[in-house]
């Protein structure tokens, strides 16, 4: 499929520091006359009314009653984060966050009425931050009133999925979801072919890739995709990873996203991983197929979700675990996510900040939109600060952006993946022996993400700050950064000398 398509923007909390003095819980009788719960489509009018009014939606800023049925529509469950300041969100550096969160566990119990074995969910390792069953309104209200309370939100709201109900176009699966198994006969003019045998994709040579591959080739660096997997089909990521000119390096394959009981592998069954994990280190074969940018990186890939629009529990539980298993792996050093929501999900927020403070460099997608999304603008987790957004331009330009492809003063850097006649970027298939094209916002993520791989692996001793200030230096805005493309476009040749 050409264009990787999903959703939106969101901003992260903001909270007042207290000390753990001051931070003992009360809690409170609270009474409240149990209304109806607002249907759906009632609750995403209110989301896309304050989306459109400011520019963002955050479940913090919602009325309980709001919340409260957005969780009544989700399956009644409920993702809270606790910690005794807004960046009270690592385990290991929380001495209290036992009692903390026997202190909210308690409060539930008291409200709901039951023991916490009949409404606990999960509890996780890493993260302050726990998923439980809530039936009651007053619940949500006593839990919003703690002083150790970071977040709560609905832990599994459907919200694309009532939209494509209301609007037929704004659809949450299928064509919106970033799948597709296509294979496509690329055209002669999309690319150049090097040795030993591999298609250069046009867009690398409009950022000078191939020129920097004289300086650089991405051997000794480790990158992590954040995804739907990638295909068992595709041995130039498989069995052929090391082949042509690339070797040495490995590729590893995990699964964070379950599907019922149990994860379901790390198998691409969506189509939209490969392409990204292609773009950013397929090798540089004698197959006559696409290479990759960072074509001796090594790899690690997860499957944390079944498309790119992160709604469901479990596609955000994945996407939370692969941050905290890749931040925690000291081998890796940067991380990449072509995924995302129309608002900030406060798990998925605790993972990406738990992976930056580990020294990772993270790369997450702008947005790409169809006609329902396009009043909206950079997308969660890429709206973050911990994050670099990429969005994707035209050829030949650094503030034209692609037909479909999200702009906004959040966006760090830009990578053109467009040409005049529509077409996008050559990658490999979910097939063997296969090629396709893949655009939007994704592929420009994947694509900077492979850059970073370059200018890392030119200098291994370089921290995070050193590497992405280096890319900002080899972009067309440096110093000063454009209001809704940021940098703009890497000139990769000078970002690797």
């Amino acid at each position: 499929m050409k264009k990787s398509v999903f959703y939106l923007l969101a901003l992260f909390f903001v909270l007042n520091s207290c000390n753990r003095d001051e931070l003992q819980n009360e809690n409170p009788t609270i009474e409240i006359v149990q209304k109806d719960p607002l249907t759906g489509k009632q609750i995403n009018a209110e989301i896309n009314s304050t989306i459109k009014n400011t520019g963002s939606f955050n479940w913090k800023n919602a009325s309980d009653h709001l919340l409260w049925s957005a969780v009544f529509r989700g399956n009644r469950m409920v993702s809270i984060g606790f910690g005794s300041s807004k960046d009270d969100f690592d385990r290991s550096l929380s001495a209290d966050n036992r009692q903390m969160e026997a202190e909210v566990l308690d409060l539930i119990r008291q409200y709901e009425g039951i023991e916490q074995g009949r409404f606990m969910i999960s509890s996780d390792q890493y993260l302050n931050q726990i998923d439980v069953i809530i039936e009651k309104e007053e619940t949500i209200a006593a839990l919003r009133k703690m002083k150790t309370i970071r977040y709560v939100e609905p832990g599994d709201y459907h919200y694309f999925e009532i939209e494509n109900g209301l609007n037929g176009t704004a659809k949450s699966s299928g064509s919106s979801s970033g799948c597709g198994f296509e294979s496509t006969a690329l055209n002669a003019a999309d690319y150049t072919t090097t040795t030993p045998n591999a298609k250069v994709p046009w867009a690398f040579t409009q950022h000078n890739i191939p020129n920097a591959w004289s300086y650089s080739t991405g051997a000794g660096v480790t990158i992590g995709l954040i995804d739907t997997g990638v295909s068992p089909e595709q041995t130039l990521l498989g069995s052929n990873f090391n082949t042509g000119a690339s070797s040495g390096r490995t590729i590893n394959k995990f699964g964070s996203y379950v599907n019922g009981s149990t994860t379901d592998g790390p198998a691409d069954q969506c189509g939209h991983g490969t392409k990204m994990a292609s773009v950013m280190a397929a090798p540089k074969n004698n197959a006559g197929l696409p290479v990759g940018v960072a074509y001796n990186a090594n790899l690690i890939t997860y499957r944390a979700a079944s498309n790119v629009v992160l709604e469901t529990s479990s596609e955000q539980n994945g996407v939370k675990t692969a941050f905290t298993d890749l931040a925690n792996n000291t081998s890796v050093k940067i991380i990449s996510m072509s995924m995302g929501h129309i608002f900030s999900v406060g798990k998925i927020e605790d993972g990406v900040k738990y992976a930056y403070s580990k020294g990772k460099l993270i790369f997450c997608a702008g947005g790409t939109s169809t006609s329902f999304t396009t009043f909206v603008g950079v997308i969660f987790p890429a709206s973050m600060s911990e994050t670099q957004a990429v969005t994707g331009v035209k050829e030949g330009t650094s503030n034209q952006k692609c037909d479909v492809c999200h702009s906004g003063s959040q966006i760090d850097f830009t990578f053109q993946m467009e040409r005049a006649n529509g077409n996008t970027v050559p990658v490999l298939s979910y097939y063997n022996n296969q090629a396709d094209y893949v655009g939007g916002s994704s592929v420009a993520t994947a694509a900077t993400a492979g850059i970073a791989a370059l200018v890392w692996s030119k200098n291994p001793s370089w921290t995070r700050d050193q590497v992405l200030n280096k890319m900002r230096q080899s972009a067309t805005y440096y110093p000063t950064v454009n209001s809704s493309y940021g940098y703009g476009n890497i000139n990769v040749l000078k970002a690797v000398q």
